[in-house]
């Protein structure tokens, strides 16, 4: 159904489809935030899922995937006083728009969005899980004005991934590969091993991934892997296949005066499902000015 203009700019309260056991006791709100970016004809329309009050902090998901993946998180940080906004990517739920050419326009939806929920001086807390970590460093790069500090939940791309890993995780947005090839790929490439991968078996966009693969294919990595000035936390997973140790400790040394790294046991690249108590301790500790 199309979406009226009216409805593009409302404020829509959602109550999500939660299990009754673990629904939240903060209301969720869809926000549709609508804008141009002054080169296509077709605007950009955002889905963003806002919880809570107080400072703002927007979360950036990772490869393929949507703002759902960060629904524990979300809750918990709002329930600690701060504003959560989780971003759909174009191409999941209500966000579309034209194709995306180079990863400053990921950064100018972020952007966008910070400036629709922003409220008082400062910047914003952007909270990026994997490909979303890349897009925080690339907004930080673009729009410092706009950032308070930076948490990566797995920073790659400064080591190689294994030629099976990286197979792995082509394969968990092959729709041809039967359900069970499907999660042997997503239990590799993402989970750390004795954790169940089940958990993320839905909620795989394989064409958004894909257009998400090109426009950073499409980017010099030096126009975003430094986020500018921005301070960073590094939330690492010790068994990250993907994201490896390697990876924090070279962008640490090489920005050492604004990287700081925290280890978790006992998760891989997927990391929110698998370690979510001690990856919340983590994040509102930083958010706090306690880490």
């Amino acid at each position: 159904m199309t979406l009226s203009r009216r409805l593009v700019l409302a404020t829509v309260v959602s109550s999500l489809a939660w299990p009754a056991l673990a629904r939240p006791s903060m209301p969720v709100t869809r926000r549709l935030i609508t804008y141009n970016n002054g080169r296509d004809a077709q605007p950009i329309e955002l889905e963003v899922l806002v919880r809570g009050k107080g400072p703002l902090v927007v979360l950036i998901a990772s490869l393929g995937r949507g703002a759902s993946d960060f629904d524990d998180l979300a809750q918990r940080i709002a329930k600690a006083g701060f504003q959560t906004a989780a971003i759909n990517p174009r191409g999941i739920g209500l966000s579309r728009g034209p194709a995306a050419q180079i990863m400053a326009d990921y950064a100018m939806d972020v952007t966008r969005t910070i400036e629709a929920l922003h409220e008082g001086p400062g910047g914003a807390v952007l909270i990026g899980h994997a490909f979303g970590n890349r897009v925080a460093r690339a907004t930080a790069a673009a729009y410092p004005d706009r950032i308070s500090g930076l948490i990566l939940l797995a920073s790659g791309g400064q080591v190689p991934i294994a030629p099976n890993i990286s197979k792995a995780l082509l394969d968990v947005f092959d729709t041809a590969l039967s359900p069970q090839e499907h999660m042997a790929a997503v239990k590799l490439a993402f989970f750390a091993p004795g954790n169940d991968p089940d958990v993320w078996r839905d909620g795989w966009y394989p064409a958004v991934a894909m257009e998400q693969r090109r426009v950073l294919a499409s980017t010099p990595t030096d126009s975003w892997t430094g986020a500018g000035s921005a301070r960073m936390l590094i939330v690492q997973a010790a068994d990250d296949t993907i994201a490896p140790p390697a990876n924090a400790e070279a962008l640490r040394a090489a920005h050492p005066d604004r990287v700081t790294v925290a280890t978790i046991k006992q998760a891989g690249h997927a990391m929110l499902p698998e370690q979510p108590d001690e990856i919340a301790r983590i994040v509102i500790e930083r958010l706090k000015g306690r880490a």
